[in-house]
């Protein structure tokens, strides 16, 4: 496998096991050049702490890249996660244009909303600018709330294959180029992947963990990037993704004191041996 160099932009959560915390270990098991950008500093990370330090890097971020550009340092993919502002967005935008290597991979997890809501501090001007990046990027994961909101859909608990067909579609015809669509359940009790490039789907189904865990969808996104970029095809590294996240979340059941997140890292060796490095 070719040694790639990959840059991935999101927030650091110093305790809680979600963003950077996740990416850059699973990305490196994966055996690629992991760079960072933060776009934030937190304490903790939102869901569930209390009185949690935040500082935004915002202001930051364009000197890094202006670093960057005069040292010729270029990135064969640039994977955002969790952005916090529509000048993050467009720094992102910036970023891929002036430091993707010739050929590089534009990859965005919109990371802004779930079960039919957006997050806290996001809003309607947020989802707009959201747009511009997920429908000029190469690869897209949003779940089903994201995708709904990116293509004014509206958003359904209850839904059958004819509801996601409609929903892909609408993407597409925004701009989407290839979409891993996660959170798709089709039957009660399990839940799946739909990896749609250009028009070709594939459906990866898997057992659903009836109690959701904090920072699962980073997990998902960094494992699958990481899979992806080491040459698979786009339904292998969704189903190598899915079954890493099951078993990370299944390795935290049973500890309560574990509420905040999952531990990824005792299943990193078999992440690896899914990979077959």
């Amino acid at each position: 496998m070719a040694y790639k160099r990959i840059l991935t932009i999101q927030d650091i959560s110093c305790v809680g096991q979600c963003s950077l915390t996740v990416a850059l270990p699973i990305l490196s098991a994966s055996g690629l050049e992991t760079c960072i950008l933060p776009s934030a500093v937190l304490s903790t990370h939102t869901g569930g702490f209390k009185g949690y330090t935040f500082r935004d890097l915002t202001d930051d971020i364009p000197g890094i890249a202006d670093h960057w550009e005069s040292e010729g340092i270029k990135f064969d993919a640039v994977y955002s996660g969790y952005l916090g502002s529509a000048r993050q967005i467009a720094y992102v935008k910036d970023i891929t244009k002036r430091l993707a290597s010739e050929g590089g991979l534009s990859i965005v997890d919109p990371a802004m909303a779930d079960n039919g809501r957006l997050y806290v501090g996001f809003d309607q001007d947020f989802v707009e600018a959201m747009k511009s990046l997920v429908f000029s990027a190469d690869i897209i994961l949003p779940n089903i709330t994201e995708a709904c909101m990116l293509t004014g859909t509206e958003y359904r608990e209850s839904y059958d294959r004819a509801y996601i067909d409609g929903l892909l579609e609408s993407l597409e015809s925004a701009g989407a180029s290839t979409v891993i669509l996660t959170g798709v359940s089709f039957a009660p009790g399990s839940t799946g992947v739909l990896v749609d490039e250009k028009g070709v789907r594939s459906y990866y189904e898997h057992r659903k963990i009836a109690k959701g865990c904090h920072g699962t969808g980073d997990i998902f996104a960094s494992a699958f990037v990481g899979a992806m970029m080491g040459g698979r095809p786009l339904i292998d590294s969704a189903k190598i993704a899915a079954d890493y996240t099951v078993l990370c979340i299944e390795g935290t059941q049973g500890d309560p004191g574990h509420w905040y997140g999952v531990k990824f890292e005792q299943g990193l060796p078999d992440y690896i041996r899914m990979l077959g490095l």
